[in-house]
């Protein structure tokens, strides 16, 4: 029997690639956009996105290993004390996970059978699981996410990128916003659909508050041209 897919199995690489992408594209047109508003020279502008891009995936790449690691290491030291727990107090142990069954729904004689039957397939899944929130599906996985983020992020900054190489230096910061809201709207609905939530809500939320920070950094690029100009 094939097993349904459920969207939760995606959370992990689904979480960083989001994140990667939304930042590729947020950060390198926020970038390009705040130098487009103080200069009248595409070879800044260029040069922003470029160094905006490279950075920020390297950056996406390393704080995600790091703060996923820092979750691996959580759980590992946790199924190493749930494991050192299981071999010294086994039957301590058998109780607390039919009292975990039962708070779930069970009367205590069949939360028992329960509790038994697990232990005897898998001990320490059965524990992690329902003791400590851990699964296949949950677990942190460093390098997945850290691979995720970076490569996102690379994907997403492209896009702005080639709109400094392209577009007209004189309605850059136009040709910028406009065409990341596009690319955000596009990844909104993307992000909604592989996670199965709503599409409308997906794109309100990830415009709106991209639209705030490109403002903000075209603000501060046109006051820098004004005290230079």
């Amino acid at each position: 029997m094939r097993l349904e897919k459920h969207y939760i199995n995606r959370s992990g690489w689904l979480r960083a690639a989001v994140l990667g992408a939304n930042d590729g594209i947020l950060s390198t047109t926020s970038l390009a956009i705040g130098v487009a508003a103080a200069s009248d020279t595409r070879s800044p502008i260029i040069l922003a996105a470029l160094a905006g891009l490279v950075a920020g995936a390297l950056s996406m790449a390393a704080g995600e290993y790091v703060s996923v690691s820092s979750q691996s290491d959580i759980e590992t030291a946790d199924l190493k004390r749930e494991k050192k727990e299981l071999d010294t107090m086994p039957d301590t142990e058998l109780k607390e996970l039919a009292k975990i069954y039962q708070h779930r729904g069970l009367n205590s004689d069949l939360a028992m059978q329960v509790a038994v039957k697990l232990t005897a397939h898998n001990v320490l899944e059965a524990h992690a699981r329902d003791e400590l929130g851990i699964s296949e599906h949950t677990r942190a996985k460093p390098l997945q996410a850290a691979l995720a983020s970076g490569s996102s992020f690379i994907a997403g900054g492209l896009l702005p990128f080639m709109v400094s190489l392209f577009a007209p230096i004189r309605y850059m910061v136009i040709y910028q916003y406009s065409f990341s809201i596009v690319f955000l709207a596009v990844l909104g609905v993307v992000a909604a659909k592989a996670g199965g939530s709503s599409i409308l809500k997906g794109i309100i939320r990830i415009c709106f508050w991209s639209t705030i920070a490109m403002c903000i950094t075209a603000f501060v690029g046109y006051l820098f041209k004004i005290k230079t100009g």
